[in-house]
């Protein structure tokens, strides 16, 4: 077990199989660190209070020092609701099998990523042939729709990572599309909103992300059942609940649901993933 694992459960007791109660040790909603840890405690503050009323029982936000971590705790059973990316979960499911699935969130309506490859306007670029020999940029390595799909696209299309003349992954999506737009690199991977609030600067789309689904949350596989379909309801609940709109819209600006979620919705991921080698085939 990892040091990282020990601390963790050294230092939040797991949840009692027995029926919640105030005076038990708070759960741990665990996210992943997309986001500075200020931000994260900020966004997802609002969605841990609404379920603390629920549960009748606290309900912490804590952030992993890094995507793995994050991973490895859940793995663990040593957090008890976890909000994850689509790769992440992929991930987890291929090393520790699956965990009881909670919901998993739409964003305008749409429970799938949508995400594109870019290019500036002027290029002559007209498809992904085309980026033989070209500079390309990545987001995040462990990011769906900037890093691990684009890669996908790529290697189907005849050009590897090993066909290009340079490649990095620059972290945030923005940064990826600015680094186009400044003619640094000649092609990149983001996300549909990422593009569609940029490109009047003068981007334009190279070719179209097969999409993905959305991010999720997952629980504790030694949960009791009872208690997992309490917090089940508690999610696919939440649009209907007074406060609901104004904490889905803490989580993400564009949030307009939770909705149910099962293991099948990722097999398209999965099979990139595999394709990669990313995951075991």
């Amino acid at each position: 077990m990892s040091r990282f694992i020990c601390r963790v459960m050294a230092l939040f007791v797991l949840a009692s199989p027995l029926a919640w109660a105030a005076d038990l040790p708070p759960m741990v909603l665990a996210v992943h660190p997309y986001l500075p840890a200020s931000e994260i405690q900020r966004r997802f503050a609002p969605l841990a209070s609404h379920l603390g009323k629920l549960l009748q029982r606290k309900v912490d936000v804590r952030m992993g020092r890094d995507y793995e971590e994050h991973v490895e705790a859940i793995g663990a059973n040593a957090v008890d609701i976890a909000f994850m990316g689509p790769s992440s979960y992929v991930t987890l499911s291929a090393r520790y099998g699956k965990k009881p699935l909670l919901a998993r969130i739409e964003v305008d309506g749409k429970p799938t990523l949508e995400g594109v490859i870019i290019v500036r306007a002027d290029a002559p670029l007209r498809s992904l042939d085309d980026l033989k020999g070209r500079r390309f940029a990545f987001g995040d390595r462990e990011s769906t729709m900037s890093a691990l799909v684009p890669r996908y696209m790529l290697q189907e299309a005849g050009v590897p990572l090993s066909k290009l003349a340079a490649h990095e992954y620059l972290g945030a999506h923005k940064n990826v599309a600015l680094s186009v737009l400044s003619g640094d690199y000649d092609a990149g991977a983001v996300k549909r909103e990422v593009f569609d609030e940029l490109a009047p600067r003068g981007l334009r789309v190279l070719a179209t992300m097969p999409t993905v689904s959305e991010h999720l949350f997952v629980t504790r596989s030694d949960l009791p059942p009872p208690q997992v379909e309490k917090l089940r309801q508690a999610l696919l609940n939440l649009k209907a609940a007074p406060e609901g709109k104004n904490i889905m819209q803490s989580i993400n600006k564009g949030m307009t649901n939770m909705v149910p979620v099962a293991d099948d919705n990722y097999q398209s991921l999965r099979a990139m993933m595999r394709a990669l080698g990313v995951i075991p085939r």
